[in-house]
């Protein structure tokens, strides 16, 4: 039997308490969308179903008793933090869906640096925590554009990766151990050791559910020796693209490790870098760690780059000055908005990967196929970020004109086209459709392109984990009509 939305509100308050159960329009308006809609939320049109009720839960206990209070009766659970996403995944698409917000699960339980790890609750900002560690000469490794906004929990949910990765590696490789809850109220750890091989990896099956499996609510992750008085910057101009996948392929192939590796075309560059690159590409790399290492390292890629004679060097201040301004805070995101309102320009992103023989075609091809087709363009343009042995990251940057559109209808004339141009052109390439920033509710009616005859084994989670299919509806698994 169906609950009513006053029957649903009314279960929660009984397992919660009033005080943590949120029913104000406002707040159910604003938590029934992430920043996949900004343009919606800009101008106040909410087109989503309204979520029931949002949620603050404080312990693993709560979560449990609120995700057996849905599953118990069929009822959607939208699980949050930091509500910095993307991708559409805290979008609320059924009626009467419940946000369940962990931000106020905010301890660090324990900073070890002993072990090299820290322990804390999924509500823990991720700046929160690496100010912390800085403090006593230790850091994360884990860097995101959106470090001032998200939360632990969010983070792993998303399987995000910080801009420091080509060093320390996305999130799962910092990931140590987890707690998380699943729908029947089963509250789950995984213990916190260095490697096991007592079966598979079952990290994995939590790590990356983007909130669709079940409910994080804390995390460990290893820490390492902070070391800024080592970091050595490195940027240079160039003429291709081509040549820049080249660099970077031969800095990863090489064995190099640079804590940043990253080259931006000439509109993405123009975006960033127009006072010292207006019409080239820009290579930049950032050395760091022990201080030979970092000496050692800057030399090497710097001694490969010379090789290439397109390539002309940069000060190195200007390349730090530009990395101390680049995370995203609420007074970014505020002063976007206004200027969305004001222009009438707004600017999404979307990120895919491939190997080092397809990665050019992948980049090239989405870019001409959106000036080709898509109407209102005034940008489109990329960057690598995120470098491997055998492959790298192309996060596409795209603006439009939406002068002549209705909010309601941004995202089906603008943002759906480009995402399937980008997301057709990756997968018919044999790349991966997104690389960090998670599926969430737009791009999954190409996740069995994406995993191929491997969607047994996801689909097969779901219906193991979340047979009523109650966590987070549309999220990475298609809603089936």
């Amino acid at each position: 039997m169906t609950l009513t939305r006053e029957e649903i509100v009314e279960g929660l308050i009984n397992i919660l308490g009033k005080d943590k159960v949120i029913t104000d329009e406002q707040v159910l308006k604003e938590s029934s969308i992430d920043r996949f809609r900004k343009y919606e939320d800009i101008c106040g049109i909410y087109t989503q179903p309204i979520p029931a009720a949002v949620v603050y839960v404080e312990s693993a206990q709560e979560v449990s008793d609120v995700l057996k209070f849905a599953n118990d009766n069929l009822i959607n659970i939208v699980p949050r933090t930091g509500h910095s996403a993307t991708e559409g995944g805290l979008e609320t698409v059924v009626e009467n869906s419940v946000v369940v917000d962990g931000s106020r699960m905010n301890k660090i339980l324990n900073i070890d640096t002993y072990n090299m790890q820290a322990t804390c609750q999924c509500g823990v900002p991720l700046q929160v925590l690496d100010d912390m560690l800085r403090e006593k000469g230790y850091t994360t490794g884990h860097s995101p554009q959106s470090k001032p906004l998200a939360q632990m929990g969010g983070l792993v949910a998303t399987r995000s990766i910080g801009q420091f990765s080509t060093l320390y590696g996305g999130i799962e490789d910092l990931v140590v151990g987890l707690e998380a809850v699943f729908p029947n109220g089963n509250i789950t750890r995984i213990k916190n050791v260095p490697r096991r091989a007592a079966g598979p990896d079952i990290r994995h099956v939590i790590i990356g559910n983007e909130g669709a499996l079940c409910y994080i609510t804390e995390v460990t992750v290893k820490i390492f020796k902070y070391r800024p008085e080592s970091n050595i910057f490195l940027g240079y101009t160039l003429d291709s693209m081509k040549t820049g996948f080249e660099i970077l392929r031969e800095v990863m192939i090489e064995g190099y490790r640079p804590s940043v590796a990253r080259l931006y075309d000439e509109e993405d560059g123009a975006y960033q870098f127009s006072h010292f690159a207006s019409g080239k590409c820009v290579l930049i790399f950032m050395a760091e760690g022990p201080k030979d290492i970092a000496e050692s390292t800057a030399r090497a890629i710097d001694k490969i780059v010379s090789k290439y004679n397109e390539c002309t060097k940069v000060d190195s201040k200007l390349i730090e000055k530009w990395f101390e301004n680049l995370n995203w805070d609420t007074k970014k995101i505020a002063e976007e908005r206004l200027e969305i309102a004001q222009t009438q320009n707004i600017g999404f992103t979307t990120e895919v990967s491939g190997n080092w023989s397809i990665i050019y075609d992948i980049y090239s091809n989405c870019c001409r196929r959106i000036r080709e087709e898509i109407p209102d363009i005034t940008m489109i343009g990329g960057h690598s970020s995120h470098s491997y042995i055998n492959g790298t990251n192309v996060y596409f940057t795209y603006y439009y004109n939406i002068v002549n559109c209705r909010p309601e209808e941004e995202i089906t004339k603008y943002h759906y086209p480009i995402n399937k141009i980008i997301v057709e052109e990756t997968l018919k390439a044999g790349g991966s459709m997104v690389h960090h920033h998670g599926v969430g509710k737009h791009r999954t009616q190409w996740i069995k392109e994406e995993y191929g005859s491997s969607y047994y084994i996801l689909e097969t989670l779901k219906k193991a984990f979340d047979p009523n299919n109650i966590m987070n509806k549309g999220t990475i698994f298609p809603i089936e009509e």
